[in-house]
């Protein structure tokens, strides 16, 4: 009885709190939304191991497919501190603290190829147990602890682009190889 007289109570509070992104997560959120996550993976693929090799091959691709899908909320290096992951409720897990790195890699699988429902993540991958890039994203996830700064300024190269980002690069190795940029060359009017 108590648990649901706490329960309207949280519940009356959220409504007059509002459902906004921009504050954090209470403890006890929090601690609703882990357990909810936890109990919403199937058993079964808690006790799945990869079927993924680690070599540098594997890696080097999971670090192409993270930089190009999962950083703009993750981050290069996992943290999720990210223009979009700032603005997320809830916010995306700092992939390399040891709640995450003690998931099974199951539990990271279906995370990554079912989503979070009530989130800002996507099921991503193919139906089924054996899509091969969801298993290499596991492999990446377990390598984010140790990702070096050289990997995450090679990154930085693979992530999504504007078009403004492209053409503010193109003017900039415009001008590094001594050519005028179209703003150097348009005329100024002054009224």
């Amino acid at each position: 009885m108590i648990e649901v007289v706490a329960g309207c109570l949280y519940a009356g509070w959220m409504v007059h709190r509002g459902f906004s992104t921009r504050r954090p997560p209470g403890r006890l959120e929090s601690t609703l939304a882990e357990s909810m996550r936890d109990w919403a993976i199937p058993s079964h693929y808690k006790a799945m191991k990869s079927p993924i090799t680690v070599t540098p091959e594997v890696l080097r691709e999971s670090m192409e497919h993270w930089a190009d899908h999962c950083a703009t909320c993750h981050g290069n290096n996992g943290n999720g501190d990210t223009m979009y992951g700032n603005t997320l409720y809830p916010r995306p897990p700092d992939m390399r603290r040891s709640e995450t790195q003690e998931m099974t890699d199951g539990e990271l699988y279906y995370t990554i190829q079912n989503g979070i429902r009530l989130s800002g993540m996507p099921a991503f991958g193919t139906a089924g147990d054996n899509d091969l890039d969801s298993w290499k994203l596991v492999a990446f996830i377990r390598h984010l602890p140790s990702i070096t700064q050289a990997e995450q300024m090679d990154m930085e190269k693979m992530n999504p682009k504007s078009p403004q980002d492209m053409e503010e690069e193109k003017e900039e190795e415009q001008f590094l190889k001594g050519n005028p940029t179209p703003s150097q060359t348009s005329p100024t009017h002054h009224h």
